[in-house]
């Protein structure tokens, strides 16, 4: 028998994750929720869905699909309430999907007690939350984490993680913004934020860090110790940043393991440096990755009788996506194949190449992580404890640029229990 799902959040990132979810061959049943009763209805009544969708499985709010017998939700919904929504879910005896971060509120203590109360929740429940960040599944991350259980790294000495979204670029976060804040759900956030404002308390690109940190993180599986930043304070008196101390923030952190990492994150800056706007670097003492391209320095372990002119010369390789992307299993890209492409005939798809989509490639994996995860009751990868790992980084990375640079503390809750 396989699992149960319900999909918490139907608009257009959520209505991208909904085929994934529905196909993947571990699931059987699938219940739709939004607080908007046309959402809940465009997929419900989509023949597509109907082989694992039950007639009543339609709901109009959380409090409502907690009531529901399923083995999980999956929260795509406002990102201020990805916190209360999920700790609801487990303690309702469900295990969680989360969209990214954690919680996105202005208050950077509270914050961090969202962090706690997940940790705590999922530890004292026994029900498993996973984080959907997507950087985490990008080929460039698999890659690197194969080449880490290799050791081929050598010993990590830097890293970078970036995302640089201007607000004018791609995906206009002027838009995003409004989109937020209609319906209902909008609606009540925008009396929560004025609260915040009332208080004083203003926001940074740092408390949306996870597409930025969890490269560095994942890929060395070390946690942060220390971090000092700085930030960029708007000087156009545009209304977006009127919530922001700064609309730009960079930090760097000292790290577990010994390493540092550059972390940026900007709002209002043209462009992207580099290749990609969200990415990440890794250098080790014997192989470092930057740009698609993996370094070696070919150096034997032990240099003490090597003569300078014997040492083999450093080499570098450009890699390609579908050499840094670790494959699925055979029937679940077969699904997902499938779910990407309705009404090709299967033995046409059978001819075909799995090419992962989404957010460079990601989705998939997520959504397979996470069923798996949930069929088996183990720990999947982006764990609360790693998820609270990305987040207190910018919590506290914002807190310092906040005071011209301070050193401080980077909270840790230790690692996922086996």
């Amino acid at each position: 028998m396989g699992i149960s799902l319900g999909l918490v959040g139907l608009g257009s990132f959520g209505g991208a994750f909904a085929p994934l979810f529905h196909s993947h061959p571990l699931v059987d049943r699938i219940a739709f929720c939004d607080l908007e009763p046309e959402r809940v209805r465009k997929f419900s009544e989509d023949p597509f869905y109907q082989s694992k969708f039950h007639k009543g499985d339609e709901y109009l709010s959380l409090d409502e699909i907690c009531g529901a017998k399923l083995d999980a939700l999956v929260m795509i919904t406002q990102p201020w309430l990805h916190a209360p929504q999920c700790i609801q879910a487990m303690e309702a005896g469900m295990h969680v999907y989360s969209a990214v971060p954690i919680s996105s509120v202005p208050d950077g203590d509270e914050i961090l007690g969202w962090c706690d109360r997940i940790v705590e929740t999922s530890r004292r429940t026994g029900r498993q939350y996973m984080l959907g960040e997507t950087t985490y599944y990008h080929p460039q991350a698999q890659f690197c984490r194969r080449m880490a259980a290799e050791d081929a790294f050598g010993d990590f000495v830097y890293a970078e993680g970036e995302y640089f979204h201007d607000v004018d670029a791609g995906c206009n976060l002027r838009q995003v913004s409004r989109s937020r804040s209609m319906g209902a759900a909008g609606q009540e956030w925008k009396v929560n934020s004025a609260q915040y404002r009332e208080r004083g308390v203003l926001t940074g690109p740092m408390h949306y860090p996870t597409h930025s940190t969890s490269g560095p993180v994942c890929v060395m599986n070390a946690h942060a110790l220390k971090v000092t930043a700085y930030g960029w304070r708007n000087r156009t008196s545009d209304p977006h940043f009127a919530s922001y101390s700064h609309s730009n923030e960079f930090a760097l952190f000292q790290m577990s393991n010994g390493a540092t990492v550059r972390i940026a994150e900007t709002r209002e800056a043209a462009g992207r440096m580099g290749k990609d706007s969200e990415t990440f670097r890794v250098m080790g003492t014997l192989g470092t990755f930057s740009e698609d391209v993996w370094h070696t320095a070919t150096r034997p372990a032990d240099l003490g009788n090597i003569q300078y002119d014997n040492l083999p010369k450093p080499t570098s390789r450009t890699l390609t996506r579908g050499e840094m992307f670790t494959p699925l299993p055979p029937e679940v890209e077969f699904a997902f194949m499938k779910a990407m492409h309705r009404g090709v005939d299967e033995a046409e798809l059978q001819n075909r190449d799995f090419n992962p989509t989404g957010h460079g490639g990601s989705h998939p994996y997520l959504v397979h992580e996470f069923c798996e995860a949930v069929a088996e009751n183990r720990t999947p990868a982006i764990n609360a404890w790693e998820a609270a790992r990305y987040m207190a980084m910018g919590v506290m990375a914002h807190k310092s640029a906040q005071r011209d640079g301070e050193r401080l503390n980077v909270p840790d809750w230790g690692d996922a229990p086996q």
